[in-house]
């Protein structure tokens, strides 16, 4: 994964720019205890592809300090998400070890093309699929924005094998789409889409909510639907029905308003929830419990 590593630092508009080095202000707890439907713990923690530094062990002080502040922040529980085979095991490591924690397993779509060997390491990911603690496999899909038209074949190889491994294995699928709305669903209408799908990063307008809802899909949205030019994603959100929606961090990227810049964490997605209850004029506690709820059946029981 160094290759993705790297592109995952650089500055991008879209994940809310760079991360400041002061701990942003931790929010108000919530009422009734959400989850993170999708954070990356390893990266939060420490691993840094620019210096070289590794993730710390799943069961360091540093990361169960990050798991004990989200749920004393109303995050009671999270999904860790691997991006390639290290992270995936990382994942699935934590999840043995905090039974907090539920692990996502998968190669990142800008990882399939840099990959030597696509069949071995979708073979691993099977591997890992198959451990109790691994609810589902993710994030997989398709990225446009960061991957041009000469690694979008192995992409889509990538996305199908995914696909079938969810299946096959019977947990959730995690799917990341940038700027590639209309292939993800004929992938997934072509391969035939598993029970259980999330749209990570929610990233689409309300047509394509419509689409997704139709579909049965959850859909999660992350910290930029607080922004102030997300209009759109705000638009979505509305559409989408209570029963499909997600909550999640995507940290270290994209911290919500009002600690936009600083590196996300899991207890930031308090802000998320409560900006959401705000917008959609919901009562704050039924809210919360409806988020657990729509995670519970995303996902399963921690």
């Amino acid at each position: 994964m160094a290759h993705v590593k790297l592109v995952l630092r650089q500055p991008d508009p879209y994940r809310g720019g760079v991360h400041r080095s002061e701990p942003a202000p931790l929010p108000e707890p919530l009422p009734a205890p959400v989850c993170d439907s999708h954070t990356h713990l390893d990266i939060v923690a420490g691993r840094d592809p620019e210096d070289g530094a590794g993730a710390p062990e799943p069961g360091e002080a540093a990361v169960r300090e990050l798991i004990d502040r989200a749920e004393a922040s109303g995050v009671g529980t999270m999904v860790q998400v691997g991006t390639d085979l290290e992270s995936s095991r990382w994942a699935s490591d934590l999840a043995a070890a905090d039974h907090r924690v539920l692990a996502a397993v998968a190669l990142h779509p800008n990882e399939a093309p840099l990959t030597a060997d696509l069949d071995a390491a979708l073979a691993a990911i099977d591997e890992l699929a198959a451990l109790p603690r691994v609810a589902a496999v993710g994030e997989t899909g398709l990225d446009y924005y960061r991957t041009g038209e000469t690694g979008r074949a192995a992409q889509a190889e990538s996305f199908r094998g995914h696909v079938e491994i969810a299946k096959r294995r019977g947990k959730a699928l995690v799917i990341h789409d940038r700027d590639a709305h209309d292939d993800v669903l004929s992938v997934l209408d072509e391969e035939g889409a598993p029970e259980r799908v999330v749209m990570h990063c929610f990233s689409g307008d309300a047509a394509f909510a419509a689409e997704c809802a139709r579909r049965g899909y959850f859909m999660s949205f992350a910290g930029n639907v607080t922004f102030k030019n997300a209009a759109m994603l705000r638009g979505a959100a509305a559409a989408a029905p209570a029963e499909a929606v997600l909550v999640e961090t995507d940290a270290p990227f994209m911290a919500p308003v009002p600690v936009r810049g600083h590196r996300n964490h899991p207890a930031l997605t308090a802000y998320t929830a409560r900006f959401l209850a705000e917008h959609l004029d919901r009562d704050l506690e039924k809210w919360c419990l409806q988020l657990a709820e729509n995670s519970r059946r995303a996902f399963g029981d921690w």
